[in-house]
């Protein structure tokens, strides 16, 4: 599964398609560093064209390995129920990795297969264009909060600039096996709704050439609180 066109898209979506396809397949065909060598397949990513939300976990596992799609596997299951339990659908948010291919026994990624990743996440953040950007994992976490562990970092909700936030949170395997750190993913997962609602009003917002309204990020903010 791919990139997806929402019901009712916008003009100039199916070029930005065309482009997400074109970075899909160059992910697939990537030769960067050696985890080139080990992949059954490359995981590029899926989910909506115009996804209000990016989950950006940390590289495929096994079975993400085997299918060629991210999450699939038991903690994709549990990633997807949580979404489930607050009125969100799989389908209407978009779902990546920092890491494209997995590494061998689900070893952690290394810092040279990152960088050789790095600039296809950037690529994708700037085609999907999401207003929330959710890390799942400390990989993903330090990209955009650095300076922490992710057992202080988790639930902290940061603006990131370009009108976009981020939420940490738990990898949902690291939740499956630590049932405090699971009750942490789901309270941490508490906060999208509201999150997507500030992001879908300052959306609307733009659309119609209006300032943001208040609770949006602005360039400068600091932490807030969701």
């Amino acid at each position: 599964m791919q990139a997806m066109l929402p019901p009712g898209a916008l003009p100039g979506d199916e070029l930005r398609l065309q482009r997400i396809r074109r970075l899909e397949d160059e992910i697939l065909a990537c030769q960067r560093c050696p985890l080139a060598q080990t992949r059954t397949r490359a995981v590029p990513g899926e989910g909506n064209l115009n996804a209000v939300v990016m989950f950006v976990g940390e590289g495929p596992g096994f079975d993400e390995d085997r299918q060629g799609r991210p999450f699939v596997g038991r903690s994709g299951q549990f990633l997807t129920a949580t979404l489930a339990q607050f009125g969100i659908e799989r389908r209407a948010v978009y779902i990546t990795n920092v890491v494209k291919c997995r590494p061998p026994q689900n070893r952690d990624p290394l810092p040279t297969e990152l960088e050789a990743c790095s600039g296809y996440l950037t690529r994708q953040i700037e085609l999907i264009n999401p207003r929330i950007i959710v890390t799942l994992g400390r990989f993903s976490m330090r990209r955009w909060f650095p300076e922490g562990a992710i057992t202080q970092i988790h639930g902290r909700v940061r603006n990131i600039g370009r009108g976009r936030i981020a939420l940490a949170m738990f990898h949902p395997a690291a939740a499956l096996r630590n049932p405090t750190w699971q009750s942490a993913f789901v309270q941490d997962m508490a906060k999208l709704p509201a999150l997507i609602e500030r992001a879908e009003r300052a959306n609307a917002a733009a659309a119609r050439g209006e300032a943001l309204p208040a609770g949006a990020p602005h360039p400068g903010d600091a932490d807030y609180v969701a």
